[in-house]
């Protein structure tokens, strides 16, 4: 019998034990803000305040923490608290992060608008330029690597293992953020990421109906010292993620693995069907052959994913009209939601990076590909093109 259980067996039970008083096989949700102790100065099982901990925020850390095989998670209010909580735990002033220049706009605006008034500067490059990405971090100031694979929106592909090794010849630590592909798909700190970061909003609570944040940790002793540092600005910033915000993300959790089989299928069937469309200039996806970096994305991740990016051969106006087009595509902010989404990011989740070298092309589209009948998110496809 396996000494560890399988990712989804994890997702159901790790963190989740039967409740002792009335046998509820789901935990109940603590709502309690403060908690009596034992007598002055002696805490039951450590618990004395809502923002310092609360026990169903600590079953969905540790339910986290097992699904990224790390040994520390921390749950927050939504993504961007969580990545401000690494930097300040990670960065002072006077130091630098290296990030790629297909970045999410609101991860560039956290970086560039607030924390660069700070002192924390922060350089966007190529990441498949090992040489350049290895040129910057020689530097003394770059302290901090930042990964996003694959990229929001044009769905690159970047090799963990070879920045890691990059990154700590350098004394820089690389942070992966793991939204698309999830702890599912993707294991960052087994291929040598020292922090994972995670919008739970988006495929781990998978119901457009939470918004949330994680960071996850290894299990050495440098990742225990981060560790620390990541667990006092969670207690002293308070950026937490409130007890039935957390509830609602271990709920997603325990599904992740069955919709994520799902929303693979039905991207990978709709990437295949559009690439050479004559409305599409080109599919966005991993999983397709002319992907260029295909063959990393397949010995990297399990599977490849539920987002899809299209560039229109009509350039800006195609974009917005098919984006108005579609009846089971919703136009909406977003992600990972069982429902299918679309997204013009040049105006919606990109608009902050307009005007620098972080733009989105104007004629493209992500679709978040839901866990609909695919012949339905097909033919709803081919009507909105159809209009053009």
């Amino acid at each position: 019998m396996s000494e560890q259980p399988g990712f989804s067996t994890h997702a159901i039970h790790t963190g989740q034990e039967v409740d002792q008083v009335f046998g509820a096989v789901v935990p109940p949700v603590h709502f309690s803000t403060t908690y009596a102790p034992d007598g002055i100065g002696n805490l039951r099982n450590g618990y004395d305040y809502g923002r310092a901990g609360n026990p169903t925020r600590t079953a969905l850390q540790v339910q986290l923490a097992a699904l990224e095989g790390g040994n520390h998670a921390f749950s927050f209010g939504s993504g961007l608290a969580a990545e401000d909580a690494i930097i300040r735990a990670l960065l002072r002033p006077g130091q630098r992060i290296v990030m790629g220049n297909d970045a999410y706009g609101g991860s560039f605006r956290l970086f560039d608008k607030i924390h660069s008034a700070w002192g924390v500067a922060n350089t966007p490059l190529d990441l498949s330029d090992h040489a350049r990405v290895a040129a910057e971090l020689e530097n003394d100031d770059a302290a901090l690597l930042w990964v996003e694979t694959p990229s929001n929106p044009l769905m690159a592909v970047t090799d963990i293992t070879a920045l890691a090794e990059i990154a700590h010849a350098n004394k820089a630590l690389l942070v992966v953020d793991n939204t698309f592909a999830t702890p599912y798909l993707q294991q960052p700190l087994s291929l040598g990421a020292d922090v994972v970061v995670h919008s739970t909003t988006k495929y781990i609570g998978g119901h457009s109906d939470v918004v949330g944040g994680a960071v996850v940790l290894g299990s050495d002793d440098a990742a225990a010292d981060l560790a620390e540092k990541v667990a006092f600005q969670q207690f002293a910033v308070g950026a937490v993620s409130g007890p039935l915000d957390a509830y609602l993300t271990t709920r997603g959790l325990k599904t992740l693995g069955v919709r994520m089989d799902r929303h693979c299928a039905n991207a990978a069937a709709i990437a295949e069907h559009f690439e050479g469309h004559p409305a599409i200039e080109r599919v966005l996806y991993p999983g397709l052959a002319s992907h260029p970096q295909h063959e990393l994305a397949t010995a990297q991740m399990r599977n490849f994913g539920g987002m899809v990016s299209i560039q229109l051969v009509g350039g800006e106006p195609a974009a917005r009209k098919v984006a108005e087009a579609t009846r089971f595509f919703i136009l909406a902010e977003s992600l990972g939601g069982v429902e299918s989404l679309m997204n013009y990011p040049h105006e919606m989740t990109h608009a902050s990076v307009r005007g620098t070298e972080l733009a989105v092309p104007e004629n493209l589209l992500r679709l978040s590909v839901g866990i609909e009948d695919v012949t339905d998110l097909v033919e709803d496809l081919e009507r909105a093109l159809a209009g053009l």
